[in-house]
């Protein structure tokens, strides 16, 4: 999933900007980009990490890397338990780390030059359905448990969350009641979607910052 944004790169020169386009060199336009007085490289990495940084800051992105311990920051279970738990990750699996790896691989490279010296760039990066697809639930194929955040999880009323440690389920903490123990439901919560579209606006707009 792509953004883009032009560049008025007349500043360039026409030298660097026929050199380029014969050559269809990425690098020579990219490095010779600025945003104001800053390379526009470095402003893309520096957002792209603030990206990084506001998904590990998200509350169920924080207490799925809490682990089987975790409290119910996210507010999902209506403070009981964990998400890790609930969910049924394995202990020591680290389920957030493949959205991490999607993120880090947002890129930018050039789509256009045209002849009055405009630049046209594109911000590749991951879609919900590219986050959704590295996110399988550990007990059921074909579904995306970040998806579910989202949409709503069945389960939670028989969700028995042990305050000791135990190695009868795969998360140690949690386990699947046969009966009701509870009433209510999961509390779906604005997570991945929102998330990205959110940064697509903010790359969209990266030459204006």
């Amino acid at each position: 999933m792509g953004v883009h944004f032009t560049v008025d790169a007349r500043a360039l020169g026409k030298s660097i900007i026929s050199s380029a386009s014969r050559q269809n060199s990425q690098s020579t336009v990219l490095n010779s980009l600025y945003i104001g007085r800053k390379p526009l490289k470095r402003r893309f990495e520096e957002l792209k990490q603030e990206m990084v940084k506001d998904f590990l800051a998200h509350p169920v992105t924080k207490e799925i890397m809490s682990g089987p311990s975790a409290s119910n920051v996210s507010g999902t279970l209506r403070g009981y338990g964990n998400l890790f738990s609930f969910i049924g990750f394995t202990k020591g699996s680290k389920p957030i780390q493949p959205i991490v790896d999607l993120l880090q691989q947002t890129h930018l490279n050039v789509t256009k030059i045209d002849r009055r010296g405009r630049i046209t760039i594109r911000v590749t990066l991951p879609g919900r359905d590219d986050i959704f697809s590295v996110t399988p639930m550990p007990w059921a194929t074909g579904l995306s448990w970040a998806q579910r955040i989202e949409q709503g999880m069945p389960g939670f009323g028989e969700y028995l969350n042990k305050r000791s440690i135990s190695n009868s389920s795969r998360s140690s903490t949690g386990v699947q009641s046969k009966n009701d123990i509870r009433e209510g439901g999961f509390s779906n919560t604005s997570y991945i979607s929102s998330f990205i579209k959110k940064w697509q606006k903010k790359f969209s707009r990266m030459d204006k910052q």
